[in-house]
């Protein structure tokens, strides 16, 4: 019995941000299919302007979420980043980073070790729609 690696990958389509999505039944599938019952789970979304949370899925705390991260780094705010690009994106990079592109899920007797109001989301930053890649890496022990 030693430590096994399992690694998929998940592809979701995101509107204009900030939009959210959960993601928590991808990565439960792909846990079901990797045989690992205790480690971890690690979920990176690839490119600079998405990023990954937990939060509780349900639609007032998301649309509060949306409200606090446009808060955060308001889109008609000044930036530098526009001098260079002029892509009018300077928002979605700060607010990406603020939130983070990776989390880290423990996997306890082959589930995710979540709250029951506990979910994954990816969230689209960008000042368009995405495709977004997120890279699932489980390490652990098979029973």
């Amino acid at each position: 019995m030693g430590l096994e690696i399992f690694c998929d990958t998940i592809t979701k389509s995101l509107d204009r941000g900030p939009d959210i999505v959960d993601i928590t039944g991808d990565l439960e599938k792909i846990l079901k299919e990797s045989g690992i019952a205790l480690g971890t789970l690690n979920a990176t979304v690839i490119g600079s302007t998405g990023s990954i949370t937990t939060i509780e899925y349900e639609e007032g705390v998301i649309e509060d979420l949306k409200d606090a991260i446009k808060r955060l780094a308001p889109e008609d705010a000044y930036y530098r980043h526009e001098l260079r690009w002029h892509d009018g994106n300077g928002h979605s990079h700060v607010q990406a980073a603020l939130m983070g592109p990776s989390i880290v899920v423990g996997v306890r007797n082959a589930r995710l070790n979540l709250g029951t109001w506990q979910q994954v989301v990816v969230i689209n930053h960008d000042n368009k729609p995405r495709q977004r890649k997120i890279d699932v890496t489980i390490i652990g022990l098979r029973p």
